[in-house]
């Protein structure tokens, strides 16, 4: 009788569960909602302590992709993060859904317990998107209450706020019970309550009692997103890192290091005269002999380097919040300490030795050659000598700004004379002018293949890689790094066709593109067509001016048309792309943007999703640079839509939207 009740209580704390959960994601998180629930777990009951150290877990996305990003968007110790996770604070990007703990100090204020963040807006957000992007971990209700009198809807740029994370100190029963510490979870899809217990080494019943919550009997297939649970732990939880490249350190082997150079240090103080003696002589004769392994070790040691530092990197070992461990899945690894990547001196013997004395087989592209050296491909380019010291090499010697979506440069060559070299990681694949317009590198097989053009699929993860890139040097550098050189011929793809922005830390460099009279056949002329009407006509440097650009290149994908071109009759004027996307779709004609997508494609496309990257550059282009999207919202649009691609893949899309081409009340407000 007792096991009878038993399971109907249990269906009952379910079904009350289900009832809570299910529809409250949504609810909870809008700016709306009236229950007090959305302002977090209450405080001052059951004999729980004000205070507590504690974690929450968040997913890296697009929003909070670095280190960086979240040191300064939220306010976290990276140092913290690092040594609450097991990787390097050296360590910077971090692979998409990648769980992160995040130390937080939870309090009890006003009968609810918060860890209050200070958060750094961007322009145009909300305290939604905000509550959104942090997964649930947030409302808007409770932002609201932290930060009266300040306007939900519509942020200013860099505008300080108050966010309370939703967590709890656990009460003395839970003590009792062994749970030293309720980690603060947000629900991603496919979560159940037994999968949490048994990825945290926990039972689903200290869980329901944590949230006064059950889900043993029945479980519903999944819990609403945007919501968050209590995890019981019994103590600190290991990090979770599924196959990624973020160093792990070994906190017990860590510990032994940190021990023997306590000893070594003492011991070092009693010879210290003796070690530097023997090490002066000692060096002398080892100097020459090192010479000559180092310039043959050199590469490898740099690639041993970005190895340890990319989130590219071969796989970890997994380890699970609990602690547990599985051994065939290998072993854990110390961190490397990421040391500084200095920039390699080239001789001029070196690199005509990379050339064959600069043999024209090797021009890939005006006074840009393909190299050979020590086993590693190059791109040098031959540049005034003066433009070396405009070169802002502090972006290349820091190992922390290396990104997989920028070009990195590997060297200089400085000579004697008005020339001089910089030397640049190789993109096997050229750039994106070649793709869309042809080039010299096609024509010289840099590029292999007869008739090269870019698929649908491949054309949206190219813009979104480019965004990607914007967004680090707008939103992840600190200040704000503007390159004010973004063009398709600016942007190179690799062997595997991921794009790579170019000329990176040379906006110093930057010629003065308005000085060509003829837009009609040279290239060189089509910069025009990428300079913001306020640097144009103003000077202006801004982000938006780096957002312009990428709207030109982003209809240049689309329509694999020039930025500048001269229209089919003689003697008209010269056809701006930008003009001509804004007046196809003020005409809202399929037929006609139809016509103006790259022929190449043929009907390969998804009409919907290049209805959407019509408007979204048009946003770009705005002349009022105040009207454009960020290169975060950027960013946060394309994912969507490369997931979806990827996710449809097998089932591309030929029909025309009944919906009209332009919606101009919206355009902007949904990117």
């Amino acid at each position: 009788m007792a096991s009878v009740m038993s399971k109907i209580y249990l269906r009952a704390l379910v079904l009350l569960v289900w009832l809570l959960v299910s529809p409250l994601g949504q609810n909870l998180l809008s700016c709306n909602v009236t229950s007090p629930d959305a302002l977090g777990y209450r405080c001052g009951i059951n004999g729980s302590e004000d205070q507590c150290g504690t974690f929450a877990v968040l997913r890296a996305t697009s929003y909070y992709s670095s280190l960086s990003n979240l040191s300064f968007y939220l306010g976290f110790n990276r140092v913290a993060i690092a040594e609450a996770n097991g990787f390097s604070a050296q360590s910077e990007f971090l692979p998409r859904d990648q769980p992160l703990l995040l130390p937080i100090d939870c309090k009890c204020n006003n009968g609810f317990f918060h860890a209050d963040l200070t958060k750094t807006t961007i322009k145009g957000e909300s305290f939604y998107v905000i509550a959104e992007s942090l997964q649930g971990l947030t409302t808007c209700k409770a932002i609201q209450d932290k930060n009266p009198g300040v306007s939900p809807w519509g942020l200013g740029d860099k505008v300080r706020l108050v966010v309370p994370l939703r967590c709890a100190c656990p009460s003395p029963s839970e003590v009792a019970l062994k749970a030293r510490l309720l980690l603060s979870y947000p629900v991603s899809p496919g979560d159940t309550i037994s999968n949490l217990a048994a990825a945290f080494n926990t039972t689903s019943e200290a869980i329901i009692s944590a949230n006064n919550r059950s889900l043993e009997t029945f479980e519903p297939e999944s819990l609403a997103t945007l919501t968050s649970l209590l995890i019981p732990l019994n103590g600190e939880p290991l990090p979770h890192f599924p196959e990624t490249s973020i160093p792990i350190i070994n906190p017990q082997k860590k510990k032994l290091r940190m021990w023997k150079a306590g000893v070594y240090i003492a011991v070092s103080g009693v010879v210290i005269g003796t070690i530097i003696a023997v090490a002066a002589t000692f060096l002398v004769i080892r100097l020459k002999r090192k010479k000559k392994k180092q310039n043959l070790s050199k590469d490898d040691d740099l690639e041993l380097q970005q190895l340890s530092l990319s989130v590219r990197t071969a796989s970890e070992k997994k380890v699970s919040f609990a602690g547990s461990q599985d051994a065939g899945d290998g072993r854990l690894i110390d961190s490397v300490t990421p040391r500084k990547a200095l920039l390699e001196l080239y001789t001029i013997e070196e690199l005509r030795k990379a050339t064959e004395d600069f043999n024209p087989s090797t021009q890939i592209e005006g006074s840009v050659y393909h190299g050979h050296l020590n086993g590693k491909n190059m791109a040098i380019r031959r540049t005034r000598t003066e433009n070396i010291s405009k070169v802002e090499t502090r972006f290349f010697t820091d190992a922390t700004h290396h990104h997989p979506n920028i070009i990195r440069l590997l060297g200089t060559c400085v000579t004697e004379s008005s020339h001089s070299f910089l030397v640049f990681e190789y993109a096997k694949n050229g750039s994106l002018k070649d793709w869309l317009h042809g080039g010299l590198a096609m024509k010289n097989q840099f590029i292999a293949s007869c008739y090269c053009f870019l698929t649908w699929k491949q054309r949206l993860k190219v813009s979104f890689d480019i965004a990607v890139a914007l967004q680090y040097m707008h939103q992840v550098m600190n200040p704000s790094y503007v390159h004010r050189n973004i063009k398709s011929r600016n942007i190179f793809l690799d062997e595997d066709l991921n794009a790579k922005i170019g000329n990176f830390g040379m906006a110093r460099c930057v010629e003065d593109d308005t000085k060509y009279p003829d837009l009609s056949t040279n290239p060189s002329s089509w910069s025009l067509g990428y300079l913001a009407p306020e640097y144009l006509h103003q000077g202006v440097i801004s982000p938006g001016i780096d957002i312009f650009a990428y709207g030109i290149v982003l209809l240049e994908i689309l329509s694999g048309q020039t930025p500048i071109s001269r229209p089919d009759k003689k003697g008209g004027g010269n056809v701006w792309l930008s003009e001509k996307i804004k007046a196809i779709l003020q005409s809202e004609s399929a037929d006609e943007l139809r016509a103006w997508m790259d022929s190449a494609l043929g009907e390969n496309y998804s009409f919907d999703t290049a209805v959407t990257l019509a408007n979204l550059a048009r946003a770009c282009t705005e002349e009022d640079p105040c009207l454009r999207p960020s290169a975060g919202e950027i960013v946060d649009r394309l994912s969507r839509l490369v997931e979806e691609s990827t996710e449809g893949e097998h089932t591309l899309i030929f029909e025309s939207s009944s919906k009209p081409l332009v919606n101009t009340s919206s355009t902007t407000s949904n990117l």
